[in-house]
């Protein structure tokens, strides 16, 4: 029982980074009704503008929060920047034409950041400055402190009963947590939000009264690869190692999610984020050659999700005129 507590935290953190890349693929899909494929690759800029924000601004060899959140917020702005770069060059001109010259365009997008980021980073994987995340709990590294019988807290993790939580997983589900509650807020609750509604449900009637769409697909862009900068940080301080590919294979797996949860739905989005990552660590952990299994396991469901409800967990049939 400890053992399979201890491999549904490993596949809640998991799960946690695919939703928030995967909820940029949804909100895409909601709003233009386009698989952005190069979303993927925006992880891996996040991840790579990480390594060299550290170098410009010497965060490196400094433990401290001020230093995770400047590293943070400095690959949000990139990536930000760069999804609406995508944007407005790759699929904007491309709006009014078939939606499969979109998609090819998405494909060759993903293509040219994944050799581009080889050109410009080189295909060697560069080391991660991991250092720079203090210890989640200061004071405790030398000290641990007992909470109770079964609870003890050390510099590095939680520990409860014989199941431990590494400070980097605590904070990836607290950022998550954290960011999930601000979107759906955002979404929810501002004009924003009811204008980015009102074009994922109508484009053409939205036009009509008065919003703003092409504003509003560029905001759409750029809140779904800012989530997509915060899950390659957050995956690079968790393996402190980062090369210009990383993003298409973690990419492929959160549009599985995406599609898992419902396309286009964002609480969809994050269970299907969830359930994915912990499907492959139960696999992996469970399974013999698991491991060997995992990566598989996504395009297992993604098929399964298409056979039998093609519209996922939480999304609702459409029928559209042609």
């Amino acid at each position: 029982m400890q053992e399979f507590v201890q491999q549904l935290v490993n596949g809640l953190t998991w799960g946690a980074i695919y939703a928030l890349i995967a909820v940029g693929y949804t909100m895409v899909y909601g709003v233009l009704r386009l698989i952005n494929f190069a979303h993927g690759d925006i992880y891996m800029v996040g991840a790579m503008t990480g390594v060299y924000a550290a170098s410009w601004l010497r965060l490196s060899g400094h433990a401290s929060w001020p230093a995770f959140f400047v590293l943070l917020l400095s690959a949000m702005v990139v990536c930000a920047l760069l999804g609406l770069v995508i944007e407005r060059v790759a699929y904007r001109p491309l709006r009014d034409q078939p939606r499969i010259n979109s998609l090819i365009t998405a494909i060759g997008v993903s293509m040219f950041l994944q050799f581009g980021g080889q050109q410009l980073f080189g295909a060697t994987p560069k080391a991660f400055p991991a250092e720079i995340l203090p210890a989640i709990f200061p004071g405790t590294a030398q000290a641990p402190v007992a909470m109770g019988k079964h609870v003890l807290f050390t510099g590095e993790q939680v520990v409860i009963g014989h199941v431990s939580i590494t400070g980097i997983d605590t904070i990836i589900l607290l950022v998550t947590l954290v960011l999930m509650t601000s979107l759906w807020l955002v979404v929810m609750k501002t004009r924003t939000g009811m204008a980015l509604r009102a074009v994922s449900f109508r484009f053409d009637t939205a036009s009509l009264m008065g919003i703003s769409t092409g504003k509003i697909i560029s905001i759409t862009f750029m809140l779904g690869s800012a989530l997509a900068a915060v899950a390659g940080i957050l995956v690079a301080f968790r393996a402190p190692k980062v090369e210009p590919l990383m993003g298409m294979l973690v990419g492929m797996k959160a549009f599985v999610a995406a599609v898992l949860g419902g396309i286009g739905n964002i609480p969809g989005a994050v269970l299907g984020g969830l359930v994915l990552g912990m499907t492959e660590v139960m696999v992996a952990g469970y399974f013999p050659q698991g491991s060997q299994w995992r990566d598989g396991v996504a395009f297992v469901i993604l098929i399964g999700v298409l056979l039998v409800k093609p519209s996922g967990l939480l999304g609702k049939n459409v029928v559209e005129k042609v």
